[in-house]
């Protein structure tokens, strides 16, 4: 699936440059569909990877992985069977209770996830939750920060993929856990706006469990010919539903176990 492909190069170094200059200039796009309907999965992650090559060319360095769409309902929604996946940037990271500009975005969003720091590199295929558990070092709290820069936040799913998963930027602080000090599935969210509840979840809302996507992540990856590196910090998906933010707004994400996360929106 991943490896299907039927677009040529030229086509893939098109796509890559349209995505990166709507997120560099902050204008929305039509889905890469419009023009290109015959796109395959396997065609959208090469123009990831592609958007990835041009932007480690700037000097913009990697910092981990993310999953993405790992809501059971969105899935079924969306008429895929696994979820997505793309990386995260340096130029992203934000510090525990930063003032982020919303200048830098189209149309953002934010949702509270669970992060995970690998101790060894995973390696798919047959990657399962007990093999993900045994090669994570340890769990953090992390809000990302998601920004489609496709027109009114629609797309399908070659777009979003090829789109890096509507990656944009993250915070992760709080309270660091090893995996037998907490229940991942049992991990109680609550997202306020503005010292108002906006929504709340649990570790269940990521596939079940949140070990599951980094099981699929590896065995996605190991489709793709690479894995997930020892070190890598990895999001694991959205816990709560993505929600609006514009200047002014607080945004705090309590966890049970794992402490709490702040950032402002100027």
């Amino acid at each position: 699936m991943l490896n299907e492909r039927t677009l040529d190069a030229g086509a893939i170094t098109l796509l890559a440059e349209r995505v990166d200059n709507a997120a560099r200039n902050r204008t929305a796009i039509d889905m890469l569909t419009a023009d290109y309907p015959q796109m395959k999965l396997g065609d959208a992650y090469a123009v990831q990877n592609a958007l990835r090559a041009r932007m480690e060319a700037r000097g913009t360095r990697v910092t981990g992985l993310k999953m993405g769409l790992t809501s059971r309902a969105k899935m079924l929604q969306m008429g895929v069977a696994e979820s997505l996946h793309g990386f995260i940037t340096d130029d992203g990271a934000y510090a525990d209770g930063a003032e982020i500009p919303v200048a830098r975005y189209i149309h953002p969003r934010i949702e509270a996830e669970i992060a995970v720091v690998m101790k060894t590199a995973l390696k798919g295929p047959n990657c399962d939750v007990k093999k993900a558990a045994a090669a994570i070092d340890f769990v953090l709290p992390a809000i990302e920060i998601i920004d489609s820069r496709f027109a009114d936040f629609k797309f399908d799913i070659m777009s979003v993929v090829a789109d890096n998963t509507s990656a944009a930027g993250y915070v992760v602080g709080g309270r660091t856990r090893r995996l037998h000090e907490l229940e991942l599935v049992t991990e109680g969210i609550v997202l306020t706006r503005n010292g108002q509840v906006a929504e709340v979840g649990a570790g269940a809302a990521v596939l079940g469990d949140p070990l599951e996507a980094v099981a699929m992540l590896a065995n996605q990856r190991a489709e793709l010919g690479a894995d997930i590196p020892a070190g890598c910090l990895v999001m694991t998906g959205g816990v709560t539903a993505a929600i609006h933010v514009q200047a002014g707004d607080v945004i705090v994400v309590h966890y049970q176990s794992l402490g709490a996360v702040r950032m402002r929106f100027v």
